[in-house]
């Protein structure tokens, strides 16, 4: 596994090197997530760090380190997981022009993003992930979450920062986080046995949704605002099943049993 975090600051005297100095206090929060690389960056011109510590999988050079640039520098992103079917959007990438610097599923979508386009990017991902995406063109940043949630992220607020991460224990980090327990989320804990999304067991923090996406402009960004009421959905099982039920197939129960084997035949050898 790898590990995310990073902050956007609303304080107007918050100093670049004491933006990197608690950028990197959250990254070391989560080292034990990522043993071969860790990397921080700071946006020139705004308050905004990432911060990665890196599991190398599948590029092991330094050309898949993080966070990652796309080519034309207006996007940055830091991820954690892994696109399944990378090398069939690379080589769909590819007969439509597009060029690669490395072999790394982040850099695929970074380039899907640029071509395709945010919203059609995120439907054509297979995979388990949780990233930040920040627009440098737009001032827009961006939270996604797998569709089934395999992946984590936190997002909430240290005083006037928005904070994320792959795990609390980085949002803790942060100098401004206030240890507030969420008294209706300890009760759902008590309830269910564990804590449902989007709630967090601290004031302040929620888990995004699984499927869901999140587009923050930081120009009108409040602090303390409930995020969790600007978390969208991309992606739905309801919807999926609902549609299946409208269509039921025709076809017999050997083909049925064959067309599942060579589908999970197919998953399998992606994973």
């Amino acid at each position: 596994m790898c590990g995310i975090t990073g902050f956007y600051s609303l304080k107007a005297n918050r100093e670049d090197g004491q933006c990197r100095a608690i950028g990197g206090a959250m990254e070391q929060a989560i080292a034990h997530r990522g043993p071969d690389a860790n990397d921080i960056w700071q946006d020139p011109d705004m308050p905004l760090v990432f911060a990665h510590r890196r599991l190398a999988i599948i590029d092991l050079s330094d050309a898949g380190r993080q966070p990652m640039h796309s080519a034309s520098g207006r996007y940055v992103i830091v991820t954690n997981g892994e696109i399944y079917n990378y090398l069939e959007l690379q080589a769909e990438l590819e007969a439509e022009g597009c060029t690669f610097r490395s072999r790394s599923d982040t850099e695929v979508m970074l380039v899907a993003f640029e071509h395709w386009g945010i919203n059609f990017a995120l439907q054509k991902f297979n995979g388990m992930f949780a990233f930040s995406l920040w627009d440098r063109k737009e001032k827009q940043l961006h939270f996604v979450r797998d569709r089934f949630g395999k992946k984590p992220l936190y997002v909430g607020w240290a005083g006037n920062d928005l904070v994320f991460g792959s795990e609390l224990s980085s949002l803790q980090a942060h100098p401004d986080f206030k240890k507030s327990i969420n008294p209706n989320a300890l009760s759902i804990y008590m309830h269910y046995g564990y804590m449902q999304a989007p709630f967090s067991i601290f004031d302040n923090v929620w888990q995004m949704l699984p499927a869901s996406r999140m587009t923050l402009d930081v120009s009108s960004l409040q602090a303390g605002e409930n995020l969790a009421e600007k978390m969208q959905l991309y992606w739905s099982l309801k919807n999926v099943a609902e549609a299946g039920k409208k269509h039921q197939t025709a076809k017999s129960e050997a083909e049925i049993i064959n067309e599942f084997e060579a589908k999970l035949e197919h998953a399998t050898a992606q994973r």
